[in-house]
């Protein structure tokens, strides 16, 4: 098998040999030039081209020395130009930017760029098909996503360097699942589907405290009585921190006519800036606009937000 084809194999498998991070310019201020036009930019401007392809690394030394660099720096400096140099089309390149981590493949060839002043690249290589900023799977690798133990690696202060997590970073880049993590997930639908039974077993009270300590424990503040009867709506919060007032409904069971006047009367009411109607028993299927103010809270969605809010214990406690 020739070592043309043995690339392509681990191209499609995303087996790479090496992996490294590369910082794309000063700060990144080279990322969004070099993501638009698939290409790795590299700095070095002191280093001549020729040298470099040469494998003469101890005149590029020498020509770095010229920079006044430590003796550690000359020895930093040289190793990520070499790596630039010598790394091959198997090596997988990553950066962060725009709240992302893209990633590419690129041809082994560096070549040349003309001299535009010290604050531009003095040569690139071209990636094989672009940077890339989703999984082979088609997610989103945001930066937020992704494990610190991974995106720390942004802060190394010069060039290129190794990624530590590389099992990770492929997982992720391949779109694999961690078996730990599939393990959670199988355990966080349990605590939901157990959640939503033990929800539809409330009574009215119950359920109507329920809702009014999942609202409290996430920053709203009630304005009126729980358990008073007003004769339009259940509960009015505010949200302290950005001022919004919600007009809230609590039903055990319901239908689609009743979700419809109680939305008119928070329409015709007109004091507050969201309308929450939740409830667990429908007598069919409930929807409500697409309106980012209109919320429409089923057993299910309850459900996950009692856990999410530390909620779960207290509806164990209701079982007994």
């Amino acid at each position: 098998m020739s070592l043309i084809v043995c690339r392509v194999i681990a191209m499609v498998r995303l087996e790479p040999k090496h992996v490294r991070y590369i910082k794309l310019g000063p700060g990144g201020a080279w990322a969004s030039d070099a993501i638009a036009d698939g290409v790795v930019p590299f700095g070095y401007r002191e280093i001549a081209h020729e040298l470099c392809v040469q494998g003469d690394w101890k005149a590029a030394r020498t020509a770095l020395e010229q920079t006044g660099r430590t003796p550690s720096g000359l020895s930093q400096g040289v190793r990520e130009v070499r790596d630039f140099y010598e790394l091959d089309a198997d090596t997988l390149w990553i950066t962060f930017a725009d709240g992302h981590l893209w990633w590419c493949l690129t041809d082994p060839e560096v070549v040349a760029l003309p001299d535009a002043g010290p604050d531009r690249p003095a040569r690139m290589r071209k990636t094989l098909d672009g940077w890339h900023r989703q999984s082979l799977a088609g997610e989103a690798l945001t930066v937020r996503s992704l494990s610190s133990a991974l995106t720390r690696v942004a802060s190394y202060r010069m060039t290129i360097c190794k990624v530590g997590e590389v099992d990770y970073l492929l997982r992720r880049i391949r779109g694999e699942q961690d078996p730990l993590h599939e393990r959670a997930i199988e355990l966080q639908d349990r605590m939901q589907e157990i959640a939503v039974s033990m929800i539809r077993n409330l009574d009215w009270r119950e359920f109507e405290t329920l809702v009014d300590l999942v609202f409290t424990r996430g920053g709203w503040r009630r304005t009126s009585v729980l358990g008073k009867n007003m004769p339009d709506v259940d509960l009015i919060l505010e949200q302290p921190v950005t001022g919004e007032t919600a007009w809230v409904q609590v039903k055990t069971g319901t239908s689609q006519a009743e979700l419809d006047d109680y939305r008119g009367r928070f329409d015709r009411d007109g004091s507050c800036e969201r309308f929450f109607f939740v409830c667990h028993d429908a007598g069919g299927k409930l929807q409500l606009p697409a309106d980012r103010h209109l919320h429409l809270w089923t057993d299910q969605i309850l459900a996950g937000k009692a856990i999410f809010v530390g909620l779960f214990d207290w509806l164990i406690e209701r079982t007994r």
